[in-house]
Formats: structure tokens, sequence, C-alpha cells
């Protein structure tokens, strides 16, 4: 059954191609009485592929860690424009994540603009992840100022968990560090440190800053 469904999802615009295909047939011998049937069926599988894509593999994708399978149904989405608005964003949203993973950040951060362009209400827990993403972009590209901007709106939105919004908070330490405002990085690293993250690489990246702030004047 899930096979059936995969190539169905993959397949569904051949197929309705196909069924108005036959439909011109039915129409030619029977009539139009039985032909509007498989017309009707054929439009709606086109439908469904121009306006959903083939998210729902895509995400499964993604979800298996098989990057170099969501890379190829993602190239499948011929007009991304038609996407339903809250599939669009999601689309743009994932492919924004798969440039980050490639170090494309023009192609991350023109992505991921987009998919806050959308305006999905479906999306709306995802905008905090998203303007802390362009946050990391910045940061990367060297531009301070708009990191800094973008991952205090990160916070304000909210992220979906301690892990990701304290690292918001330790992102935003590193940025006061450069300007050397201390005062605003032992702000910001408590409040990261408040949250007690168990990832290893935040836990890790504390105590790291925590050696810097003791030697810090003031």
């Amino acid at each position: 059954m899930r096979s059936i469904r995969r190539l169905f999802l993959l397949y569904r615009l051949y197929l309705g191609i196909a069924l108005i295909a036959v439909g011109v047939l039915v129409n030619l011998t029977t009539g139009i009485f039985m032909a509007w049937i498989v017309y009707f069926l054929g439009l709606v599988c086109i439908a469904l592929d121009l306006f959903l894509g083939p998210m729902r593999l895509i995400q499964e994708a993604v979800e298996q860690g098989d990057m170099d399978a969501a890379t190829l149904l993602m190239a499948r989405v011929r007009y991304p424009r038609l996407l339903l608005k809250p599939v669009r964003s999601a689309y743009y949203f994932i492919k924004s994540n798969m440039a980050m993973v490639n170090q494309d950040l023009g192609s991350a951060e023109e992505n991921i603009r987009k998919s806050i362009g959308t305006k999905s209400k479906t999306m709306k827990e995802f905008e905090g992840v998203s303007y802390f993403q362009l946050g990391v972009i910045a940061y990367q590209k060297g531009d301070l100022k708009t990191a800094n901007t973008n991952l205090k709106e990160a916070i304000r939105l909210g992220l979906p968990d301690k892990e990701n919004t304290a690292a918001a908070y330790l992102q935003l330490a590193t940025i006061a560090m450069n300007r050397r405002d201390f005062r605003t990085v032992k702000v910001y690293f408590k409040k990261a440190k408040d949250l007690k993250p168990s990832t290893p690489e935040i836990a890790s990246q504390i105590k790291e800053m925590e050696k810097y702030i003791s030697r810090m004047p003031g």
C-alpha cells in the first residue's frame, strides 16, 4: 500500500494526462456523458501535483536523513509558485535548510525569506526558527548588525525548544563579545545557561564561553 501511494505521489501528473487522453477517446466513442468523469479524475490528478507537489515524500526523505532523495524530489516541483501557501512555505523552508547543509548561504537566505514571505498561518510556529536561521546566515556573512536583529526577532517570536533558544542567546552573546560589550555578553550568557540545554554541542559552547567570561573585565 505504501509503495502504491508513493507511485501515485510521484506520477499523478502523468496519470492525469493519461486520463485526459482516455477521456478524449471515450468522448469520441461513447459521448461526453461518460467522458466527463474521466476528464474530472485527470484534472484532479494534475491539480494535486501542481498544488501539493511531492511534499509528503520530501518531508519523509528529510526525516530519514536521505538528502539525496530529498534533492531529487525537490527537483520534481516544476512550478513552486503554484503550490498552496502552506505547502509553498514548507517547500522553501526545506530548500533553505538543504542549502545551509551545503553552505550555500545566498540560496539559504533567499529561500528562507521566500518561506517567510508566503505568510502561511500553518507555518507560523516555524517563523521564529526562520529568523534564527537568517541570524545565523547573517553572522556567517559577517553582518553582525543584521544577525543581532534577526536573532532577537527569533527569540521574540518563539523557538520550538530550550536548545534552540539557548543557541540563539549564545549567538547573541558572541556578537556582543565581538563588540566588546561585556555587560551584554554576561546577560545573554546567563539566559542561555539558565535554560540548562542538554545538547552536547550547546553544553560544550557554554563551558567554553564560561572560561572567557571569567576573564572579562567588570
